[in-house]
């Protein structure tokens, strides 16, 4: 197994919910973290981590050139990148029948477009140290196809499941191993805001993301992980 000393992370979506379940564990593990958010000035959470194993920086998904200045500010500060988490995603309700199409837009932006970015970015830097790890979370929506999900987020979810095979092949002689982490109904704000979603006593805990993504990222090149479902539900072949 990895050891995460001295490991330098990146990781997107930082500020709340499974980001910041991320962000708590892999801190606690002995992590350096590079948090990616929004606002950083408005980000209390991280108060009480160790400022010299911690950057956070400001990260706008919807905006390309904050994904470079990003990746510059981490290799600036640690002089290397071991990981990439790519947890940063929304969810916008839209079917085939009804809603604007500038909803597919903001979410392929957001949930496909950012991470492709990101990868491509990282990639020279993951593949230098041997063991670089991509995690990108996905989703059960992105096994399958329910009809009562936002077409539009199974779309961007498919999509992810496409580029994290596309990052499998292109870093894999180099070391970098990459994951498409797929959980069901997440107890998050995010989740509990769609309609007929999952009661929330069934839902997954963002600390058990966490967890996992902890799991995954200390695992050795011989023991690969391409996909990983956490189904919260009874189903026939996820």
């Amino acid at each position: 197994m990895l050891d995460p000393t001295g490991r330098v992370v990146m990781l997107s979506g930082a500020s709340r919910g499974i980001g910041l379940a991320i962000a708590r564990r892999l801190h606690a593990q002995g992590y350096s973290l590079s948090l990616g958010v929004r606002n950083p000035e408005a980000v209390a959470a991280f108060a009480a981590f160790d400022p010299k194993r911690t950057l956070v920086q400001r990260f706008d998904a919807e905006r390309g050139e904050t994904a470079a200045q990003w990746v510059d500010a981490t290799v600036a500060r640690f002089g290397r990148i071991d990981a990439l988490i790519n947890n940063a995603g929304i969810l916008r309700p839209l079917d085939l029948r009804s809603g604007d199409e500038s909803v597919l837009d903001e979410m392929w932006a957001v949930n496909v477009k950012a991470p492709f970015r990101l990868i491509r970015l990282a990639l020279p830097h993951l593949e230098k140290g041997g063991h670089g790890r991509i995690i990108n979370v996905a989703s059960t929506d992105g096994k399958r196809y329910r009809d009562t999900v936002s077409v539009a987020y199974a779309m961007t979810k498919h999509a992810v499941m496409a580029l994290t095979h596309a990052a499998k092949f292109a870093g894999w002689e180099k070391g970098v191993r990459v994951t498409a982490l797929c959980p069901g109904a997440v107890d998050t704000d995010l989740v509990a805001s769609v309609p007929g979603v999952t009661p929330s006593a069934n839902r997954i805990a963002p600390e058990t993301i966490a967890e996992t993504v902890a799991f995954l990222l200390r695992l050795p090149n011989t023991a690969s992980v391409a996909e990983l479902v956490l189904n919260t539900r009874l189903e026939s072949w996820i």
